[in-house]
C-alpha cells in the first residue's frame, strides 16, 4: 500500500441483520417522542376546526369557554398574533393556506381557533363548549363532484413535462389488440401510530421546537422564516418518529402559530393533536383517476402506451403526484402519450405519501397489464418479459441497473406460479375461489447529498452525528453499521446520534432517499479518519497506541456528500459526468409482487394468504430491518387494495370517517404470509457504497397484485379501490 492510499473495510451486498440500534430504547419506553416532552409550566393548546367545507364564519361564541377554570385564552383570526409571512412563503411547506387570517373557510378541518389552558383536559372540554356559526356555501369534495375545476398540470407547472413519444393515437388505431379502462383509488390518509404533537419554548430570543419531522433542517428555516428570525435560532428536536410516511416531511402551519402563542405568553406551548384533527393538520393522498389505454401486437409486444391522470387537489394549492414519467418508463413501448390533470376541489391540499404517486399510478398501469395479457392469453410474468426495455422508453437514457425481470423470475418461483391456471374462476378449494396475481413494483431514486460528522475516540468508541429522522426505519441502524462495518469495529461501540438541527444537515427522510444521500458522507468522513491514522485502521489493540503517537485524544471529522457533483438525482433521473461526457441515466429500485387470494363463493369473504415480494435496490445495509420495510410496505399495500379510503357523506359534503373504528386499515388477523425477497445487485453509478432506497418501493405493487389475483378467481374485473365486500357481489 502506498502512503498516499487510505483502505476501508468493505461493505457486503447484503449487509448483516443486526438488531436495530433503538430496539431496546423503544420496547422499555426510555425513548421519548414528542409528546412525551416535559417543560416547566406549559400551556396546553387545543385547535378548533372547522366543520364545513366551504363558506364563512360569521361568529365565534366564546364565552362559555372562556368561565370554565383554567382556561387562559381562545384565539381566533379576530385576535391571533401576526406572523412575519406566511406559510406560502416558507420552503418546503405542505400548504400554502395560512389559517387565523380571516374568517373564510375553505376546507373541513381548517384551523379556526386555538384554545389556551392549564391543561389538555381543560382545552378539550374548552373547545366544545366554542360555539361557531357559520355561513356555509355549497363544496365540491371529490372528482365527480359538480363544480370542480379541472386543469391540465404542465400548465400550473411549468417545469412539468407530460412525456410524449411518437403517435400514440395512430398506434392504438392501428394495434391487434388493445384495452381501455379507467382505475380509481379513493383519498387516504397517514395515521401513523403518533399523531401531530408539537412543543414549543422561547429561551430569551431562540426558540426550541419538540415536533416530529421527517426533515429537521427544512423545518428549522420554515419555521425562522414566518417568525421572521435567523433560523440558527431555531433549534428543533426530533430523535425519534412513531411513523411519518411524508405526513411529516414538510412544514404545517401550526408550529408557527404555537411559537408566536408561546412568544407572546411567555410560557411553553404544548399541542397533542387528537386522531380526527391528524386527517387535515398535515397532507394526504388525494383521490384520483387513471385512464390506460394499452395497444399490442398479437404476440404481446406492446405498441401504445397512453396513461390520463386526474388528480384532486385544493382551490387554492399546486400540487400533484404526476407519475406519468414512470408508467411510461416501465416497458418498451413505442409511441406514448401522458397527460395529468388537477381537478379543483373543496379540500385541503394532498401531499406526499408513502409511494405517493408510484401507488396509485402503478395500480393502474398494472392492472391494465394484466387485462392486455389475458386478453391476449399470455402469461401475465411472459407478456412483462417481452416488453422488458433496454434504455428508457422515454428518452432513451441508460439504467444504470433494472433487476425487473430478476425479482419476476425469483418471486415466482418462490410463489409457484407454475400452477397457475390460465383461465380465471376455476381454481377451488372448497367453497373457496382461489386466485393468483402479480405485478411490477418500481421507485425512483432520489439522491441530495448530506453530512455527517464521525468522531473516533481512543477506546474505540465512535460517534455518528447527522440530522437525519428516525422515522422507525431503522435510520439509527443502519448510519451506525455503515460506520462500524467501514471502521472494522463492533457495531456495540457506535453511539448514534439524529433528529438535532444542531447537527450536520442532510437529506429529509422521504423519497427513499436520506439513507443513500447520508452514507456516502459517513464512508468520507471515516476515510478521512483513516488517513489521519496512517492509511489504515489499526486494530482495536493498537488503536491506543496510534492514537498515543497522534496525540490527541479523539480523531472527529465532518464530511459532506454532493450527489452527481451537486446536480442530484432528482425522480430517477441524473447525470452522470464521464471522459466522453455527460451522460443522462436512469435510477431506480425494481421490484416483482404476487398475490394470492381466496373469496368465498357464498359470502364473498376475502382473504389473503400470502403476499410474495421480490426487489432489487442495490447494496442492502441491514438485511434485517430491509426486509422489515419491504414487509411493511406490502401490508400496506394490502390496505390501500382492500380498506383504506375517506368515506364522504354526499349530503352534508363531510369527511365521516376520520377515527380508527371506520378509517379501515388491516389487524393481525388480515395479514398472513407475508414475505420479502432481497434479490442481489450492485450498482455503483448511484452513489459510492451503491445504495439505493428501499422505504417505499413495497407498497406499490400490491394493489395491482391483489385486485388481478381477485380477477383470477371469480373473472371479475374491479377497478376501484378499496376493493370491499360489496364490490365482489
Amino acid at each position: 500500500m502506498s502512503g498516499n492510499e487510505t483502505t476501508l473495510r468493505e461493505l457486503p451486498l447484503i449487509g448483516r441483520g443486526h438488531a436495530r440500534y433503538d430496539g431496546r430504547a423503544k420496547v422499555t419506553g426510555r425513548a421519548r417522542f414528542a409528546a412525551d416532552v416535559v417543560v416547566a409550566d406549559p400551556i396546553h393548546a387545543f385547535f378548533l376546526l372547522s366543520t364545513i367545507s366551504r363558506g364563512r364564519v360569521d361568529r365565534i361564541e366564546t364565552g362559555h369557554a372562556l368561565n370554565l377554570p383554567g382556561v387562559i385564552d381562545i384565539v381566533t383570526h379576530e385576535n391571533a398574533p401576526v406572523l412575519a409571512a406566511p406559510v406560502s412563503q416558507a420552503a418546503g411547506s405542505a400548504t400554502n393556506h395560512q389559517p387565523l387570517t380571516g374568517p373564510d373557510i375553505l376546507f373541513e378541518g381548517q384551523i379556526i381557533g386555538v384554545v389556551l389552558a392549564e391543561s389538555f383536559e381543560t382545552a378539550r372540554e374548552a373547545a366544545a363548549l366554542v360555539d361557531v356559526h357559520y355561513a356555509e356555501q355549497p363544496a365540491a369534495v371529490t372528482l365527480d363532484s359538480p363544480g370542480t375545476d379541472t386543469q391540465r398540470w404542465s400548465e400550473v407547472n411549468p417545469n412539468f413535462e407530460d412525456p410524449q413519444v411518437g403517435d400514440a393515437e395512430k398506434a392504438l388505431a392501428e394495434a391487434a389488440v388493445t384495452v381501455d379502462a379507467t382505475y380509481r383509488m379513493q383519498s387516504q390518509v397517514h395515521n401513523a401510530m403518533e399523531p401531530f404533537p408539537t412543543t414549543v419554548l422561547w429561551d430569551g430570543d431562540d426558540l426550541i421546537v419538540h415536533e416530529p419531522s421527517q426533515y429537521v433542517a427544512g423545518l428549522q428555516r420554515g419555521v425562522a422564516r414566518q417568525l421572521g428570525i435567523d433560523p440558527s435560532r431555531v433549534r428543533i428536536i426530533s430523535p425519534y418518529i412513531g411513523g411519518g410516511f411524508g405526513g411529516k416531511l414538510s412544514l404545517t402551519p401550526r408550529t408557527a402559530i404555537l411559537a408566536a402563542l408561546a412568544r407572546g405568553h411567555r410560557r411553553p406551548v404544548k399541542l397533542v393533536a387528537t386522531r380526527s384533527q391528524g386527517f387535515t393538520l398535515s397532507t394526504y393522498r388525494g383521490e384520483s383517476r387513471h385512464r390506460i389505454r394499452l395497444g399490442a401486437t398479437s404476440d404481446g409486444r406492446l405498441t401504445a402506451l397512453a396513461h390520463e391522470a386526474w388528480e384532486m387537489c385544493s382551490r387554492f394549492g399546486a400540487y400533484a403526484n404526476a407519475a406519468t414519467d414512470l408508467t411510461a418508463d416501465m416497458y418498451a413501448a413505442p409511441a406514448i402519450f401522458t397527460r395529468v390533470n388537477i381537478v379543483r376541489t373543496d379540500r385541503t391540499t394532498p401531499g406526499f405519501m408513502r409511494g405517493p404517486g408510484e401507488t396509485p399510478y402503478m395500480f393502474a398501469l398494472e392492472t391494465a397489464m394484466d387485462e392486455l395479457a389475458y386478453r391476449l392469453e399470455i402469461d401475465p410474468v411472459e407478456l412483462r418479459r417481452r416488453n422488458e426495455p433496454a434504455r428508457s422508453p422515454i428518452d432513451g437514457s441508460r439504467f444504470t441497473s433494472r433487476s425487473l425481470v430478476k425479482c419476476f423470475d425469483e418471486a415466482a418461483r418462490r410463489f409457484g406460479w407454475e400452477s397457475r391456471h390460465p383461465v380465471p374462476g376455476t381454481r377451488r378449494d372448497g367453497d373457496w375461489l382461489v386466485g393468483y396475481g402479480c405485478a411490477a413494483a418500481t421507485f425512483p431514486c432520489f439522491n441530495y447529498g448530506g453530512s455527517a460528522t464521525v468522531t473516533l475516540l481512543r477506546s474505540g468508541k465512535v460517534r455518528v452525528e447527522t440530522a437525519a429522522s428516525e422515522i422507525g426505519t431503522g435510520a439509527y441502524t443502519a448510519l451506525g453499521q455503515v460506520a462500524a462495518e467501514l471502521l472494522g469495529l463492533p457495531i456495540e461501540n457506535v453511539e448514534v446520534f439524529l433528529g438535532d438541527s444542531l447537527l450536520p444537515p442532510t437529506a429529509p427522510a422521504g423519497g427513499s432517499m436520506q439513507t443513500a444521500s447520508t452514507v456516502p458522507a459517513i464512508r468520507l468522513a471515516c476515510e478521512r479518519i483513516v488517513t489521519r491514522l496512517g492509511g489504515a485502521m489499526p486494530s482495536v489493540a493498537d488503536l491506543a497506541a496510534a492514537f498515543d503517537r497522534l496525540g490527541t485524544p479523539s480523531i472527529q471529522e465532518t464530511a459532506q456528500y454532493a450527489a452527481f457533483g451537486g446536480k442530484n438525482a432528482n425522480g430517477g433521473r441524473a447525470v452522470l459526468s464521464t471522459e466522453k461526457g455527460d451522460e443522462p441515466i436512469a435510477i431506480a429500485s425494481y421490484g416483482a409482487q404476487f398475490a394470492e387470494v381466496r373469496i368465498n363463493a357464498r359470502t364473498k369473504e376475502l382473504r389473503v394468504p400470502r403476499l410474495i415480494g421480490a426487489f432489487a435496490a442495490g447494496r442492502i445495509l441491514n438485511e434485517r430491518t430491509a426486509l422489515a420495510q419491504y414487509r411493511g410496505g406490502m401490508i400496506w399495500g394490502l390496505s390501500s387494495a382492500l380498506f383504506e379510503g375517506l368515506a364522504i357523506d354526499p349530503i352534508q359534503n363531510r369527511v365521516i370517517n376520520t377515527n380508527f373504528e371506520e378509517y379501515a386499515i388491516p389487524v393481525n388477523a388480515d395479514v398472513q404470509t407475508v414475505e420479502a425477497i432481497l434479490v442481489p445487485e450492485e450498482d455503483n453509478e448511484v452513489n459510492p457504497l451503491g445504495v439505493k432506497g428501499i422505504g417505499e418501493i413495497g407498497i406499490v405493487g400490491v394493489a395491482a397484485a391483489v385486485s388481478n389475483a381477485i380477477f383470477d378467481a371469480t373473472g371479475k374485473r374491479l377497478r376501484d379501490l378499496p376493493i370491499t365486500l360489496d364490490k365482489l357481489f
